[in-house]
Parts: C-alpha cells; structure tokens; sequence
C-alpha cells in the first residue's frame, strides 16, 4: 500500500465514497434514504456519487474494503449499500479489542469486550467489537461475506500520523528519545504492505467469509530495543532517556503512544492467517524500519512537522526533578 486508493474497478475501499459505473440503462430508482445514510458516513462528501451507489448505477463488487468505521453507526449503511453486490466485505478492525491476558500469545479466541469502561483502549477498542459483532450477525443471518482483520501496531511509508517517522527527525536532529518507565515492555508492530497483502490473501479465497484473523508481523522487541534497531537503520546514535513511571503517567498526552508501556507487552499470535490465507509477513522489525526509513529520506519530511516542545518541557522537568 504505497499510495491512497479510492477506486480499482470492481474493488471499493471505504475511505471514500466508492465510484460506480454502468454499462447498461438505467432502471432502478436512487433508494435516497440509503444515499442520506452513505453520504453521512463520509461526511457529507460526494453526495452524488452516494446517490449512483445507492440507485440507478448500482455495480457489484468483488471486493469491499472497509478501512474507516469505528462505531456501528459508521458500518452499518455500508452493509446496507453493498448487501447482495459484493463477494468480500474485509473490515479493518483492530487488536486493541482484546483484554489484557496473562497468557501469550493472544488468539483470536482471546476475551474481547464492547464495554468502553472495560476494554483497555476503551471507545476504540470497544467500537471495534461491535462494529465485528454486527458484521459476524450479517453473515449469520444473510450470509453478508464479511471479513473482520485484527490489525496491530503499523509501521512504514505514507502513514497518516508520525509513528516511526517522527523518532527518525528526533535522531536526526540529535535529540534524546524519551522512553517512559524502563523500556522492557515488548510491542508488536506490522508493516503496512504485510497489511495489504494480507487484505490481498482474504479476497483469494471464499473461505475467508464469516472469519477473523489477526494481522501482525513475525518479530516482536522491548520499546528500547525497537528505538535503538530505529536508530540502527538510520546509521545514528540512540539516545534514550528514561522518564519514571509516576512522572510518565501524569503526562497527557502521552509520551509514547503505544499504551504497553504501562500496562505491559502482548505477542499476538498469526497462526491462523498464515494456515488459512496462506499469508506470512515479509517484513521483519529491522527490514520493515529501513523501508521506512528510506521512504522517509525521500519523501517523508515533507509529510510532517514535527514539534519538539513537549521533549523539551520534558526534559527540563527531569532536570529539576534531579536537583532535588
């Protein structure tokens, strides 16, 4: 997935409103309360090519990709739209619909919860089991050839916020990376073109219908680790500087955005997408980081802007925490 894609003929990703084209006459009337429903979900945007997909263009798919809804209310007027036209309906879901578990790696059989006040990253997370639990309904009841992947932790080129990104313009510039608590909890982390190829995989077989798989890459490292093989692919020097866990906890936002630090580290476990979709990773944690990086290099400062005024309030609250 180098590059947004909004339309391959007989393939929709709902990012944005899919385009549609017929060959034939035009027969059906614009189902408009469906349109309403579709042109709300991408805010408004091209209501009339939500109208074609909701009437008289009406095409049937091959494959749907559903990259962007997070709460039921954002899924449900597609499963309208697409009932009936569409032979895979993949939806990107998350593993942050898991519970903590004591015991690794977690399967896709793991406790997960809708519960906002239980599950570990909340509305996020939470929003994600219901929106698989609506889809798994569908395909229960009307056979609605729905698909739910369990995505982890992404990195690589082109990602709409500064992951990895923004620790590369802090080597870089020669800056510490702020690590909160000890750096010892492990994270697991998947490039976005292992991604693709597994959304690849799903559409490969009838099989995959009805099904959820987990998405994450071969490896997993300690936080430190991961900052100093960054650090490595780059050909710079790491330093990472420790924030206490009690100093780290009352900072909002977060220092790291991954939420392991405090709560500690996962491995999901792949087993079943690489039997069932005959997917393995092609990236590992260190190949993954020089992809990226290279990106980067060429293109990637552009993409971004990264402000170091929290590092420094930061770093200046160590200080003095030190002098006492």
């Amino acid at each position: 997935m180098r590059a947004p894609v909004t339309h391959v003929p007989a393939v929709a990703v709902a990012e944005a409103p899919p385009a549609a084209a017929s060959s034939g006459p035009v027969h059906d009337p614009i189902d408009w309360a469906l349109a309403e429903k579709v042109a709300r979900r991408f805010s408004g945007r091209e209501p009339l090519a939500a109208s074609y997909l909701a009437g008289s263009l009406r095409d049937d798919f091959d494959a749907v990709f559903d990259n962007t809804s997070y709460q039921t209310s954002d899924v449900t007027p597609l499963v309208e739209l697409f009932r009936g036209r569409v032979q895979h309906f993949v939806f990107t879901s998350s593993t942050a619909v898991y519970l903590w578990s004591e015991v690794q790696p977690v399967t896709e059989t793991s406790p997960v919860s809708d519960d906002e006040a239980v599950n570990p990253s909340r509305g996020y997370g939470a929003g994600k089991v219901r929106c698989e639990r609506l889809l798994r309904a569908e395909f229960e009841q009307s056979g609605f050839p729905a698909t739910s992947l369990r995505v982890g932790h992404t990195l690589g080129p082109h990602s709409p916020l500064p992951r990895e990104h923004d620790f590369f313009a802090r080597l870089k510039a020669g800056r510490p990376i702020l690590i909160p608590g000890d750096g010892m909890p492990f994270i697991h982390l998947v490039h976005v073109d292992d991604v693709a190829a597994a959304m690849c995989a799903v559409i490969s077989t009838t099989a995959s219908a009805g099904q959820t798989y987990n998405v994450n890459g071969s490896q997993f490292s300690s936080i430190s680790a991961y900052m100093r093989t960054m650090a490595a692919v780059a050909g710079l020097d790491a330093n990472l500087v420790y924030v206490p866990r009690d100093i780290a906890k009352t900072m909002r936002p977060p220092i790291l955005h991954w939420a392991e630090w405090y709560r500690g580290g996962t491995v999901f476990s792949i087993e079943k997408a690489q039997r069932e979709l005959d997917w393995q990773p092609a990236f590992g944690l260190e190949a993954g980081l020089a992809d990226s990086y290279r990106w980067f290099e060429a293109e990637g400062h552009d993409w971004y802007q990264p402000d170091f005024t929290r590092d420094d309030e930061v770093l200046e609250l160590l200080a003095a925490a030190s002098t006492h």
